[in-house]
């Protein structure tokens, strides 16, 4: 789970004893990829993990602003010029048909605003084995970028037989519409199998994007390179928080920006999550920072079933900027467009890789990232803390800086949520995700501080409405 605290551990006692033994030494880069870097006391450093929790040799390097290049030195961008438009659709109106599903469209929006780069289309083969093998790319002049995640567009029997030996295709959304054109073609088998445990480490069924996305899709792949004949919208009155990378990079420069950090998240933000927010703010500047600004960029695209919807998660962080738990004068909300895999290690990196070509130099990452519960077994599917440890050695991640977030929860004596202190263990209550839950189905209220009222009002509501969805259906069924 990307980015929020899943803090399932209830008996303090086990906490107690994980965390004596999660003690790393600090180590310093000796010479700091992404210009100069005041913050490395605290930064994930190769195979170590450096503790929060004791700043030292603050402000002692220069700082320069600037913000950190995309993957490949340019930031993608394939939608064409309007000028162009008319031209290529009738281009287009001419060539094989390819339809897309919803996921796949999102793919096509994460494509062509860059949040791939260097990628300019869906993968041919060899980009494809060279991401499900190594999670990264290499460049024609031998340097290396992250690409965790295959990045492929699957099609059946029929389509590809359909195609025959064009060398471009046209791409159809799901609503009919004339999306996009795929050149150059390459077509080559979907070991659908191989593709699965390489990048989930598992095939146990029940993996929620395998059943959406993979199992029923085609067994041929199709790669080429992607022109999208204008931007993506989906209409859902959100499309203004869907800012490219191109777009904030321009806020980020607009606010002038020394350095950016960013925070995923697919759950509502809770007190504790705007801590380690607003906690990793504070030490920037103390390490000599003048703006650092917040990206808060949850994701957008494809979710398993039980987690919150979009617009209700949107609601809730505009409620937590209007009640002041995050300064909007330093905070930054946009939607992360690419849908979510739930691949732990390996998608994790996707995430932080994609905020390079946003712009921003530091993520925060935290337990259990882009994990879940195995979907036949009583246990995460992934180590808890491996996420974070592969993030700070994985090839072409070099030049950002990873930064673990502290334990948070509940304080019952300060009657807030704070950094989990061991010597009082006692004090302290871990609130998991399903017990937020649990509270906002039934309408309670959770302890003072954990959440802002009208964060809280918007999580009551939604759960209220399921329940009202609910029950006609269910007085249909008894009368049956």
């Amino acid at each position: 789970m990307s980015l929020t605290i899943r803090l399932h551990i209830t008996n303090t006692a086990q906490l107690h004893s994980t965390i004596k033994k999660c003690h790393y030494s600090t180590k310093f880069k000796t010479k700091p990829i992404y210009h100069s870097n005041p913050f490395a006391p605290f930064l994930l450093i190769h195979k170590e993990m450096a503790s929060l929790s004791s700043p030292s040799n603050k402000g002692s390097l220069v700082v320069k602003s600037s913000l950190i290049e995309p993957d490949g030195g340019q930031l993608v961008d394939l939608v064409v010029p309007e000028i162009q438009r008319a031209a290529k659709i009738s281009d287009a109106e001419t060539m094989p048909k390819v339809r897309l599903t919803k996921i796949d469209l999102e793919w096509v929006h994460v494509i062509s605003e860059g949040w791939a780069s260097p990628l300019k289309g869906f993968m041919r083969e060899d980009e494809y084995l060279q991401s499900l093998h190594f999670n990264c790319l290499r460049m024609k002049d031998g340097s290396v970028v992250n690409m965790s995640l295959p990045i492929v567009l699957a099609i059946d029997d029929e389509v590809k037989e359909r195609i025959g030996v064009s060398n471009n295709v046209a791409l159809i959304g799901p609503n009919d519409d004339l999306v996009g054109i795929l050149r150059s073609i390459e077509i080559y088998k979907h070991n659908k199998e191989e593709r699965i445990a390489r990048t989930w480490g598992t095939t146990a069924p029940g993996l929620p994007y395998v059943e959406e996305v993979i199992t029923p899709a085609g067994n041929w792949l199709i790669g080429g390179d992607l022109e999208v004949l204008q931007p993506i919208k989906y209409n859902d009155g959100l499309d203004h928080y869907r800012l490219s990378p191109q777009q904030l990079r321009k806020e980020f420069d607009k606010r002038q920006a020394d350095a950016v950090f960013a925070f995923q998240l697919r759950n509502p933000v809770h007190n504790g999550h705007a801590l380690l927010m607003n906690d990793t703010r504070r030490r920037l500047l103390e390490s000599g920072y003048k703006n650092p600004i917040l990206l808060l960029h949850p994701l957008g695209g494809f979710v398993k079933a039980d987690d919150v919807p979009l617009d209700v998660r949107m609601e809730q962080h505009s409620k937590v900027l209007e009640d002041g738990v995050l300064d909007p004068e330093t905070t930054i909300v946009a939607i992360f467009p690419s849908p979510m895999l739930y691949a732990g290690p390996t998608e994790v990196q996707w995430h932080a890789k994609a905020r390079i070509n946003a712009g921003a130099n530091f993520y925060i990452v935290g337990r259990d990232p882009a994990g879940m519960g195995h979907p036949t077994e009583k246990r995460d599917l992934y180590d808890p803390d491996h996420g974070k440890k592969v993030l700070s050695m994985a090839p072409g991640l070099e030049k950002l800086n990873i930064l673990p977030f502290r334990v948070a929860a509940y304080d019952t004596v300060e009657k807030k949520m704070a950094f989990f202190d061991p010597s009082r263990a006692k004090d302290f209550l871990f609130i998991s995700g399903t017990k937020m839950r649990t509270y906002a189905r039934n309408g309670e209220n959770p302890p003072d501080g954990f959440m802002c009222p009208g964060g809280w009002q918007v999580l009551v509501k939604y759960y209220e409405s399921l329940q009202a969805e609910d029950s006609p259906q269910k007085q249909t069924v008894l009368s049956a």
